[in-house]
């Protein structure tokens, strides 16, 4: 947390680097904002700053309605929060405490809840309750101003068990009950998409992010064309299907969701906002990236270059395994063979979206032998079948917030997986932004080394953001930058 002079003078910039890393709330009108909130800037000693939003809904601000704190990029994975407590911050912006308590939550993190509660207030300054409170008003406030959900369908898909506590907490919080905040939108047209909107800090290099997610995309599971990012979606119970397309003029992304997928908007939006790496800090990265002489070409061309993440961390675990030895071409094909022959069929307004990828409990419970007739090698089917047994017995989360080095040492323990697919993980799953796929044979010819150990010595450089060199590595590679 930087000091409130340094808040102060960030805020009468309106640098928008700084957009996401704390709010200021102002002492005369009760209401709280964003650091580039374009309403006039209020006096110094007005000023109150807060790392988190929970910390302003928790002393009594309310949320602005012009610069909507809801949409603010988030923290990025890199930033300086104990792991237990940025683990227990992925469940509950993820809807774990909509149906657990906090004392499921410290089970699974492997704690009681008595320390998680603790060792969140004593960082944070407010409890997972509160957190998880302030994620559903939020929710709910950007679907009562972006959606024309009806307010019943708005409480439910926020993570309220009742329309009454909605109603109560909402007035209780923004001084007016939820129907005065409804735009005049009207009613959502049966079967329409939900709507709404994903802001991130720029800039944002999308041709690119855009170009490696269709190089890997899984037929029949994901489809780009004309700029638009589209797939099939299974999330809590629900099945549906979701584009994404960048916003004209605004540092923001359009999501159209699958009216099916209303009740999980809150885990939808989070998986969003990871697989596009909207909470990444882009100036930051490249000012420290730019400085490397290898680098400096690709990031002035590339200054929003991002680590594309995962939708659904199962599914790009094999995907990675079915890319072994294989071309990226290859692997997409396969991939579309899996999901054909072991996912489900679904119907979608979208060409090329026809299947849901299958889950780990259908691949645990499949024969060798049927996975082996994709077109795999026994070892590579034996890889996926073990992948697939671990993940629905619990033995790996694909979670962000993950201890990056045990989950690397709990995936290269399984047959088949090496340190290259353990690191590739941690890039693009755990959201480890020093991950670092070290033997990776394009990473070391761009960095023209031989070895392993000498790709890990020069990639020293890069610390703490290798997982980006690496994508500013690849990104050179299909230019022909480091042709000899």
């Amino acid at each position: 947390m930087m000091d409130a002079e340094t808040c102060y003078r960030a805020l009468c910039a309106r640098d928008e680097r700084f957009d996401g890393l704390f709010f200021v709330a102002v002492r005369t009108t009760g209401i709280y904002c964003r650091p580039v909130c374009r309403a006039r800037t209020p006096a110094r000693d007005r000023c109150v700053f807060y790392r988190y939003a929970a910390e302003a809904d928790r002393d009594g601000f309310r949320a602005c309605f012009r610069c909507r704190p809801e949409l603010s990029p988030g923290g990025a994975p890199q930033d300086s929060v104990p792991r237990l407590v940025r683990a227990a911050l992925a469940r509950i912006e993820g809807g774990f405490l909509d149906e657990g308590s906090v004392d499921d939550l410290g089970r699974v993190l492997g704690v009681t809840g008595r320390h998680l509660r603790r060792a969140m207030e004593a960082e944070l300054g407010v409890a997972p309750v509160e957190l998880a409170q302030s994620r559903r008003l939020a929710l709910a406030k950007q679907l009562l101003q972006d959606s024309s959900l009806p307010l019943t369908e708005i409480a439910f898909a926020s993570g309220f068990g009742s329309v009454r506590r909605f109603n109560a907490l909402f007035s209780a919080r923004f001084g007016r009950p939820p129907s005065a905040l409804r735009r005049t939108l009207g009613e959502a047209e049966a079967g329409a998409a939900i709507t709404l909107r994903l802001d991130y800090r720029p800039p944002l290099d999308w041709d690119a992010l855009l170009t490696f997610l269709e190089d890997r995309a899984i037929a029949g599971v994901e489809a780009v064309q004309g700029g638009v990012y589209a797939r099939s979606v299974r999330l809590g119970g629900r099945t549906g299907w979701l584009r994404v397309m960048p916003v004209p003029q605004k540092n923001a992304l359009r999501v159209e969701v699958a009216p099916e997928l209303a009740g999980a908007l809150g885990l939808l939006l989070g998986r969003l906002r990871a697989l596009f790496d909207l909470d990444a800090h882009p100036k930051l990265i490249a000012e420290a990236l730019g400085r490397d002489p290898l680098l400096a070409p690709i990031v002035e061309r590339h200054p929003g270059l991002r680590v594309p993440g995962a939708f659904d961390g199962f599914e790009a675990a094999v995907r990675a395994i079915l890319g072994q030895q294989v071309s990226v071409r290859a692997a997409t094909t396969l991939g579309g063979r899996i999901a054909k022959r072991f996912g489900t069929a679904l119907d979608t307004p979208i060409a090329g979206v026809t299947h849901l990828f299958p889950p780990a409990s259908v691949l645990a419970e499949a024969s060798l032998s049927d996975i082996i007739q994709i077109g795999l090698p026994a070892s590579r089917a034996g890889s996926i079948q073990a992948l697939a047994r671990a993940v629905a017995q619990g033995e790996i989360r694909f979670e962000r917030g993950e201890d990056p080095e045990a989950a690397a040492a709990a995936l290269v323990a399984l047959p088949g997986i090496g340190a290259w697919t353990a690191q590739y993980l941690g890039m693009r799953v755990y959201r480890f932004p020093d991950a670092f796929p070290a033997s990776d044979l394009g990473v070391r010819k761009a960095l023209r080394v031989k070895s392993t150990r000498e790709a890990e010595e020069r990639a020293a450089a890069f610390r703490p953001w290798r997982a980006y060199a690496v994508i500013h590595l690849w990104q050179g590679l299909s230019e022909g930058a480091f042709n000899e």
